[in-house]
């Protein structure tokens, strides 16, 4: 029998007997369906969208002319070879304010909820930006990008989790990846932006449009009914449910999303009435909730979203991002000719990223991220093999396959790495676990960006054919940058394959009965989320794997 494509079945003399349809209808929201799925992914791609922009604008700006006669400290030349420590710098530092505000998460993020954290994140980057664009100093640049990475880094460790939490199982995977691809867009446009006749401030103050737009749609959309019911407001949790699924409370699907919400939390915090003692409950350890195994397996779910960010940047794809301009200048051309490819690279990269959207729910995520990485593999293969070869036209043909290498990234790693920590692990430690992952990404971007720089002016085109920090540390110690990142992109199939389960037609409170069933086998997860057997969270065979115990009274206990 498959469990899986039957009709959820649910006994409502079960469900929640604190909540009736009328408090659900006090709770209904004006936006429904349709409608409110299309008002969530808007305000969820602008964050992204404004993430990319801040990314991309200043690849353009360190050559352009008047930044340059502004902050001459950024201008690495003969005479003054040390400037590229403090080029790397005023890029990398933005990172360190990303991280710090990924970090913060750890404790913001339940405690304010996934639209306030949003507001804050873009109001701080607002902050950011102003100070930017008022720059008349080194100082006051360093700290600006700081402030604007701190806004950054709430927003991208909270907007991904809100959004899988928001959408349906079977467009997940398509509405978080067009995130993606609006880093992409970002990206782009802040290449093309960038060479207008204001040269940088104007193209640095348009951050705050975005971030502006950001903040006044929240406002029309709903919570995450996940961080809804963890906080006791079950009714809205209710009223979200209905309008995203545009049904009643009454209808059996709702209930079946609503009950599954339910029991995540009830199992994740070990009791019964989760609406009681709710300060008792808030000031537990999290954090030491990432490291527990049992059913959960929270510490291994919690680790695959750390380790899928680590990969996105041991690739070095945003040496592209950060440097194009420059890369392209090294190989000869000129400004404005850097400045147009660089853009045409942005466009592409922007492009490319529509096959994901299309391919991510119909293939799945593994399939994905293994072609992604073969294909980077292989680029990188070919660019070590063109590096040993003196040219013009070896250089066009290296450029040409920076183009592809793009490609293979927009398709499996760009919104991979966004989507996948946020639907693998449990509500319980949702937050503090894409928090962790967030900074992940964060730690090793600042560690390839800062080291660019140096590189570049030590060891010139070679460190960005390596794409990587490693690069100068293996050319110091005479290994080929080029094969140590064919090498680095090898390595992540077998890892991908043997430990990253498939999470495509899951819900998240799917994911969660999953574990569990390979824990109580004893066997992979990898090997279970590939089943098609799997009863869906909510039905009474997923209870019984997860350890819930019904009584004849509708009472339950947890076992663990």
């Amino acid at each position: 029998m498959n469990l899986a494509n039957e009709k959820p079945q649910v006994d409502e003399t079960k469900l929640d007997p604190g909540i009736s349809e009328e408090d659900v209808e006090r709770h209904a929201l004006s936006l429904r369906g349709r409608v409110l799925t299309a008002s969530l992914a808007f305000v969820a791609g602008t964050g992204f969208t404004l993430f990319g922009y801040d990314q991309g604008v200043m690849s353009a700006l360190l050559t352009a002319g008047q930044f340059e006669k502004v902050f001459p400290g950024v201008v690495v030349d003969a005479s003054h070879p040390n400037h590229a420590t403090l080029q790397s710098f005023v890029v990398a530092v933005y990172e360190i304010g990303c991280l710090i505000g990924a970090l913060s998460n750890l404790w913001l993020g339940d405690r304010l909820g996934r639209r306030k954290t949003i507001v804050a994140g873009g109001c701080i980057m607002i902050v950011g930006a102003i100070l930017q664009t008022a720059s008349y100093s080194y100082a006051q640049l360093v700290v600006a990008r700081i402030i604007t990475g701190l806004g950054n880094g709430l927003n991208t460790s909270t907007v991904p989790t809100y959004h899988a939490e928001c959408s349906p199982a079977a467009k997940r995977g398509s509405l978080i990846m067009i995130e993606g691809s609006l880093i992409t867009f970002g990206i782009m446009i802040s290449y093309w932006a960038s060479g207008s006749s204001a040269q940088w401030r104007v193209p640095i103050a348009l951050q705050i449009i975005l971030a502006l737009m950001m903040i006044i749609g929240i406002g029309f959309v709903c919570d995450s009914s996940c961080w809804l019911v963890k906080h006791g407001r079950n009714a809205e949790a209710a009223a979200v449910i209905s309008a995203l699924e545009d049904k009643p409370f009454s209808d059996a699907e709702v209930q079946r999303t609503y009950r599954a919400i339910r029991e995540a939390v009830e199992i994740e915090e070990g009791s019964q009435d989760h609406d009681t003692n709710k300060e008792a409950k808030t000031s537990r350890s999290q954090l030491g909730e990432l490291f527990t195994g049992g059913r959960t397996q929270n510490f291994r779910r919690a680790s695959l979203g750390v380790v899928i960010q680590c990969f996105q940047q041991i690739t070095g794809i945003n040496l592209i991002t950060y440097y194009a301009t420059l890369l392209f200048q090294r190989l000869g051309l000129s400004d404005v000719t850097s400045r147009i490819i660089a853009a045409a690279n942005g466009t592409e990269y922007f492009l490319a990223s529509f096959i994901a959207i299309f391919l991510i729910d119909r293939i799945g995520r593994r399939k994905l991220m293994l072609f992604g990485a073969v294909g980077q593999c292989l680029t990188m293969v070919l660019l070590a093999v063109l590096g040993s070869i003196q040219g013009n036209s070896t250089q066009v043909v290296s450029s040409v396959l920076l183009f592809v290498f793009n490609s293979f990234f927009a398709v499996g790693w760009l919104g991979m790495t966004w989507l996948y920590p946020a639907e693998i692990v449990g509500l319980r430690i949702r937050a503090p676990a894409n928090a962790l992952s967030t900074a992940s990404n964060w730690i090793f971007n600042f560690m390839v960006v800062m080291v660019t720089g140096p590189s570049f002016n030590n060891i010139s085109w070679r460190t960005y054919i390596g794409m990587s920090s490693f690069v100068y540390l293996c050319m110091r110690d005479g290994l080929t940058p080029l094969v140590v990142f064919a090498a680095l992109n090898a390595f992540i199939i077998p890892i991908v394959y043997v430990f990253f389960p498939e999470t495509a037609g899951r819900s998240l409170e799917d994911m969660d009965v999953i574990f569990a069933l390979a824990y109580n086998e004893g066997v992979s997860p990898v090997a279970v989320s590939l089943r098609k057997d799997i009863p869906a969270a909510g039905s009474p065979e997923a209870d019984r794997i997860l350890g819930i115990e019904s009584s004849t009274t509708g009472e339950r206990s947890y076992s663990t």
